[in-house]
């Protein structure tokens, strides 16, 4: 695929070291598009209109408890849910009967349960290169590729970003194996290990230290390449998850993350004595926020025994999820955050869905 130069009066990335420019203030990074992908375009197309008219049909008559394929029209929210029993395995043989959803504290009527996960799965794979993960970045390389030839199909498509001083898009989307093999290996330490000795980059936003862009790299895989994509959308993070000198907070990255109904799960590789000098390590907090409000998980790993675990159960519980669809009994068109919970009998299982959704404007 032929690289996009930067160009320095929009902002943009180049596909083969996509480094973001920023231009103006927060809200204004952004990726350039480096490529149409014409069959997830037209796929997302399809699907709006034909799943309108199956699920209007479906309405004149009693449907079953599992319903194929899956049907959203555009006014049907839908959760993708895992539960989980009290011993952390997976639950997958409950019905329709077993949930109970909430939208701002109202239970809503489920209009579409099903298990079956037929929709393509778009993921990002994002890698933390700054120099507190220096000692790990060969076992993550590894354990990213081992996970993506286990979970990818044909019909689904991946991107790999890596963020330090920079974000930089390494591979765009695509279901080629080798070519995001390839752009995991080019994954290299782009920072000192120590945060309080990172210096300023070209673009400095604050007097913190500059040097591991966290919050740049999901808003930017959210807003600017998952929106635009279709069916199930995931975000993958290997990071310590200690923000220096990003130009978007952790609430502009959730916000976007949810607006573009992409899960993001955190691998949270961490040793909070790199950070004494350096203010204290807040990581795991910000970890936790961001997973519990995408609906993802947040898995703690100290060695590469454990890393390779870790992918092992995102890998199982991506392929593991029950489909939820409700249409919402608020009518309201205001652009308002709603709150969803899910509820499961019995209720010592534990639900991972998004925290909510943003009701459309027009």
């Amino acid at each position: 695929m032929p690289s996009h130069p930067v160009n320095p009066g929009t902002g943009g990335i180049s596909q083969e070291i996509g480094r973001i420019v920023r231009v103006g203030g927060k809200g204004s990074s952004s990726i350039e598009t480096t490529g149409f992908h014409g069959p997830r375009v037209v796929f997302g197309v399809i699907l709006a209109i034909v799943l309108a008219v199956c699920t209007a049909a479906a309405q004149q008559q009693s449907a079953p408890q599992e319903q194929k394929p899956l049907k959203i029209s555009v006014e049907m929210v839908h959760l993708f849910v895992t539960v989980r029993g009290k011993h952390g395995n997976i639950v997958s043989d409950l019905t329709k009967s077993n949930f109970k959803v909430f939208e701002d504290g109202k239970e809503q009527q489920v209009a579409y349960f099903t298990r079956e996960m037929d929709l393509p799965l778009t993921l990002g794979m994002l890698i933390d290169t700054s120099g507190s993960q220096d000692r790990l970045l060969g076992a993550e390389q590894q354990a990213a590729k081992e996970f993506l030839q286990q979970i990818l199909t044909p019909k689904d498509l991946a991107l790999v970003i890596t963020f330090d001083l920079d974000v930089n898009l390494l591979a765009d989307f695509t279901d080629t194996r080798s070519i995001l093999d390839q752009a995991i290996d080019r994954a290299q330490i782009n920072a000192p290990s120590n945060p309080s000795m990172i210096a300023q980059g070209p673009f400095p936003n604050s007097s913190r230290p500059n040097g591991t862009h966290f919050y740049d790299a999901v808003y930017l895989a959210c807003h600017d390449k998952l929106a635009g994509q279709a069916g199930r959308k995931a975000v993958i993070v290997l990071t310590d998850a200690q923000d220096y000198g990003s130009m978007e907070t952790l609430q502009q990255a959730i916000d976007a993350a949810q607006r573009s109904d992409t899960v993001v799960h955190v691998i949270l590789i961490s040793n909070p004595w790199q950070y004494l000098y350096a203010g204290g390590y807040s990581g795991e907090g910000v970890a936790k926020k961001l997973a519990d409000q995408t609906g993802g998980r947040l898995i703690r790993v100290t060695n590469d025994k454990e890393l390779n675990k870790a992918f092992v159960e995102l890998a199982q519980e991506l392929r593991s999820q029950y489909v939820i669809g409700y249409y919402p009994t608020n009518p309201a068109r205001d652009g308002s955050f709603r709150k969803i919970k899910v509820e499961t009998t019995p209720e010592k299982d534990r639900v991972l869905t998004r925290a909510g959704y943003y009701a459309p404007t027009q």
